[in-house]
């Protein structure tokens, strides 16, 4: 796979193999998947993969490239921007996963976007009246210490939302903040 090209679909079928299926376990290592595309480190092609998916804007690989991240365990700061990137991007539906990785990171960096996806609803999520996206942004913001993560969540505990605002003071109490 060069770079701006799609993976194809057996390059996809390869990394869904990753993926811990309940009762199965994997059906692929990380060492064969590594092996296909020519790399030996899980986190530098999940980064590859990662940074490629997000210049053509392609959501399917997105997914792709963070199924990969997971199975390699790679949490490196090197993730920071291209996740916050993705926080923000309306082209994408992997919203939780990228903000609960961005906690994660505890990165005082990473503040600002989470307190914007605390805030904002993409459209595929319209219908979740549970606001999951906003509770592991909040999550992930009690996880980073400091002042501008506790200012975010005092910020968000007069949300005009209820489980927004629970989840801000729960987060505040949970740090001793309240």
């Amino acid at each position: 796979m060069g770079g701006g090209q799609a993976m194809t679909p057996e390059e996809r079928d390869l990394v869904m193999d990753l993926v811990l299926v309940p009762g199965k376990g994997r059906t692929r290592t990380l060492d064969e998947v590594l092996a296909h595309f020519g790399e030996s480190d899980g986190g530098v092609l999940a980064l590859r993969l990662l940074r490629d998916a997000m210049e053509r804007r392609d959501a399917d690989d997105v997914e792709m490239a963070l199924i990969v991240k997971a199975a390699a365990g790679a949490s490196g700061e090197e993730f920071l921007e291209p996740l916050i990137e993705l926080s923000r991007a309306d082209w994408h539906t992997r919203h939780e996963d990228v903000v609960r990785m961005l906690g994660k990171l505890r990165s005082p960096r990473a503040v600002p976007a989470l307190r914007e996806a605390a805030r904002w609803v993409p459209e595929y999520l319209d219908w979740d009246e549970n606001r999951a996206l906003a509770v592991k942004a909040i999550w992930a913001l009690g996880a980073i210490t400091g002042a501008e993560a506790r200012e975010a969540l005092e910020g968000l505990r007069d949300d005009e939302n209820e489980i927004i605002r629970e989840n801000a003071v729960k987060q505040l109490a949970r740090r001793g903040e309240l």
